[in-house]
Parts: C-alpha cells; structure tokens; sequence
C-alpha cells in the first residue's frame, strides 16, 4: 500500500476512535455517543488550518522527528495540552492547588467549568495575539512572491520591508487591547498577549538560529537537532494555541471533563492523521493557495479569540467553520488558478 495511501494513514486514528467510542458508550450511555462525535467534529474543525501549517513545517523534519511528532507530540496534545494544562491555568487563575484543581474537574465539572470561564482573558488574550502574530508574519514577508488575495497580499508584503514591523504591528495591538477591554482585566490581558507575542517570535527565531547555526539537516537535507527539536516545540505551542478555544467551547456542549478529553483527544489524533497526509500527499503543492488559506484561516481564528474579550461570542459553528471556508475557497482557487496556466500553456505551444 502507498505511505500516502489515506487507509495506510488514518488506520490508528479510525482504531482510536472505536476504542474511546466503547469505552465511551460503557461509561457514558450510547447517549453520549452523540456528545463524542461532535467534540470530535468541533477539534477537527477548529484545527483544519493547524494541520496544513504543521504540514508545511513537518515536511522539512527527519522522519525521527515525525515519529516523535505522532507519538510523544500526541500524548502532549491529549493529556498535556487538553487537560493537565487547562488545570494549571485555572489553577493560577484561582490560586487552588493543583490536585484541588483536579480533584474539581473529575468531580465538579461543572464549577470548574466555571472557573475555566473565569480565566479565558488569559487564554484569549495569549491564544489571539499568538495566532495573529503567526499570521501576519507569513504575510509580511517581502520575500513572498505568490499572492492569493493579491491587493491585500501585495501591500502586507510591500509592507514586509520595514524593519521590525510584525513586532511594531503587534505591539500597537496589545496596546489597543490593553486600554480598550475592561478594567478589571487590563493587567491579565496585557502580560498575556505580550507572552504570546513572545513566544511565537521566540519559538519561530529560535528554530531558524538552530537551522543556520548548528546546520542540523541530514543527507536528505531534512531538519534533525536542535533544529528538529525547536520546529518541534513551535508544533506543540501552535497545537495548544488552537485547542484552548476548543477546551472553553466543549464546556457548552458538556460539563463532563472525561468526555470532553476523550471526545477533543480522538480530534487531536485525527488532525496528527490528517498533517501526515496532507504531508504524504504533497498537498501544499498541488494547491499553491492552500497555505494561503490557512494563514487567513488562523488570522480569522485570532480575531474571533480577541474580540471575546470584548464579550462577543460567535457561535460554535462560525467559529468551526471560518478556517474550512478560507480553505476550501483557496483550494477552488487553486484548481482554477492550475487550469488557467495549463490552458495558457497550450496556447503558447
């Protein structure tokens, strides 16, 4: 069977999701079936875009790392990420001890909803500017030459000259979020957005000083190292950055923290399927607005975490739904694009 073959490749996550879906309907009630499938649905759809970013960026690690990526990467996605670290938060938010935390989620789920709720600004705010950061430095790039929004692309790449600009850009932005949202709030949303605009611009300088510096690729010209290990640690924030939104949207859906792991871990595994596959497959390739459409996906996706400080919640659904549509209409124009510069090809010969 092709490694790119989709069977070959969502085998283990079609495997996953029997077992959780039985384990799942002994404990919970076939009832609650229904509840694991749409926490399913809701991480894939939150993280669609995330697969074709960490696509782009596995693609150039060694296949070791990518083993790593789909092994301990998964388990930090699941119980790091989906569960121990929403209860640090909470637990920082409140100041109860950690297994006090925890002890609230297994038994009280619905206060500690509740107290998740109380330290969304954080995660908002962190979350928001840390994927906005993500999406302007792809577009303010004045290396950049393919343009899918062309006017917009084109001036954001023109724009991409000046020196410091992504951190000019998002400074002025903490800055607006700082003296515009709530009082009671201003200090949390300030240090976290600064944190998440640190990290991204940390994290992303970090793997490009190991890529040159330590000159950490193989015979086949693929990241291995340090280098490996900083992409690496980009995935795993990246990952986390979407998935907090999700964490906080579950809690509409559930009070049940063990459904909403088990029910957000199987997505999480789905999306890992799904990076390997659009890897395998070449798909950033064939689509040559796909990447485009993705970093306009995480942009959208920014916006919506930030203008919740603010109290606008959009629904669920819109939230799900804003990454597919920025990328299922890149892809269209993608094939469009293709069969106008084949067409004007044969014409020429």
């Amino acid at each position: 069977m092709h490694p790119a073959h989709p069977l070959r490749i969502f085998a283990f996550s079609i495997f996953i999701t029997l077992v959780f879906a039985v384990i799942v309907a002994i404990y919970g009630g076939v009832s609650s079936l229904w509840l694991f499938a749409i926490l399913c649905i809701l991480e894939v759809t939150f993280s669609f875009d995330n697969a074709v970013i960490n696509s782009r960026i596995l693609v150039r690690m060694s296949k070791l790392w990518q083993m790593l990526f789909l092994t301990i990467g998964i388990f930090i996605a699941v119980f790091v990420v989906r569960f121990a670290l929403p209860i640090v938060i909470v637990q920082l938010a409140t100041g109860i001890g950690f297994m006090d935390v925890v002890h609230m989620a297994l038994n009280d789920a619905e206060r500690y909803g509740g107290e998740l709720q109380k330290a969304a600004p954080v995660i908002e705010a962190f979350g928001g500017t840390f994927l906005l950061m993500l999406g302007i430095s792809y577009f303010l790039d004045h290396d950049k030459v393919v343009h899918w929004l062309r006017p917009v692309e084109r001036l954001m790449a023109r724009a991409g000259k000046i020196r410091f600009i992504k951190l000019i850009v998002m400074a002025i932005v903490a800055a607006l979020l700082y003296f515009t949202v709530d009082e009671s709030i201003k200090q949390t949303v300030l240090v976290s957005s600064l944190l998440g605009i640190a990290l991204q611009f940390g994290l992303h300088s970090l793997s490009v000083l190991f890529e040159k510096k330590f000159s950490s690729t193989n015979k086949a010209g693929l990241l291995v190292g340090w280098a490996a290990f900083a992409s690496f640690m980009y995935l795993e924030v990246l990952d986390a950055s979407f998935s907090f939104d999700g964490v906080i949207g579950a809690f509409a859906i559930t009070t049940s923290v063990l459904l909403i792991v088990a029910g957000l871990g199987v997505g999480a595994f789905w999306v890992r399927s799904l990076t390997i596959y659009l890897m395998r497959a070449g798909t950033l390739t064939k689509y040559r607005y796909l990447e485009h459409g993705a970093h306009w996906a995480i942009l959208a996706l920014g916006i919506v975490m930030l203008i919740k400080l603010y109290h606008v919640e959009l629904p669920e659904v819109v939230t799900g739904s804003l990454g597919l549509v920025f990328i299922m209409t890149a892809v269209i124009s993608s094939v469009i694009e293709k069969r106008r510069l084949d067409s004007t090809q044969e014409v020429n010969e």
